[in-house]
């Protein structure tokens, strides 16, 4: 792979999960502050799964079968940044919920689409592409450390109980869609072959449960996200409770 396009495929590892990054571990402290109850807050971070087990049919049907991978990326991280925008104006759990289901629609297919484009350029994935993900966990990291040490230093207050973190997450989404539009191009892989609903619904994928290897790592994966679920719903409002 050639330097340049490493470079590349790591910048749009970094943002992707900058934007996730920069709402996503605040946000209950933030929905807490204005009131919401901890259902709701529990309810709100499970749009991010539903938004998971719909993605397949998003990524699948407009990036597999008729658009390049990299320009789908663009239009549903910017449709996503005005989304996140507006979900920052929003007071009400039950509207909040639905227009945060929406937006998580947008973002969690992009996840998927982000390797297809790191893979489509790489001669050997199981070795290079490890090197480029870890910009993901990077730029998760660093938006962090930008929440929450960076701005209180400069604002003179914390924002994780603000509505500024979703905000600078719409502005992350925006800066990812444009840059996803210089990205390398990358056709969809199924192009011209009509789908059955089967293969729409990502179903097919299934058949990989015969191998044991697959078996047990789909379960595995199963399993960790549930304590993962009330972690990620709770961990930052309960430091931020205890004085952290």
């Amino acid at each position: 792979m050639h330097p340049t396009t490493r470079l590349r495929l790591s910048v749009m590892m970094f943002l992707q999960f900058c934007v996730w990054g920069s709402w996503y571990v605040t946000l209950s402290t933030y929905l807490l502050a204005i009131h919401f109850s901890a259902v709701s807050v529990g309810g709100i971070y499970s749009t991010v799964n539903w938004g998971a087990i719909l993605a397949p049919v998003i990524a699948g049907m407009l990036a597999d079968r008729f658009f390049p991978a990299q320009y789908v990326m663009a239009v549903l991280h910017i449709l996503g940044a005005g989304i996140l925008w507006w979900i920052s104006s929003i007071t009400d759990p039950t509207t909040f919920f639905w227009t945060l289901l929406l937006y998580s629609i947008c973002f969690m297919p992009t996840l998927g689409l982000a390797n297809a484009v790191s893979f489509h350029q790489m001669s050997d994935p199981g070795r290079q592409f490890p090197g480029v993900r870890v910009l993901g966990s990077i730029g998760w990291i660093v938006v962090g450390l930008l929440v929450g040490y960076a701005a209180p230093a400069v604002l003179g207050h914390s924002i994780e109980n603000t509505n500024l973190p979703l905000r600078f997450g719409a502005l992350l989404s925006l800066v990812m869609g444009l840059y996803c539009l210089t990205l390398p191009h990358t056709p969809p892989g199924n192009a011209g072959k009509r789908p059955s609903l089967f293969q729409a619904l990502g179903l097919e994928t299934l058949s990989y449960m015969k191998d044991r290897s697959f078996a047990v790592f789909t379960i595995g994966s199963l399993l960790i996200c549930i304590p993962l679920s009330f972690y990620y719903s709770f961990a930052n409002g309960f430091l931020n409770e205890t004085g952290m």
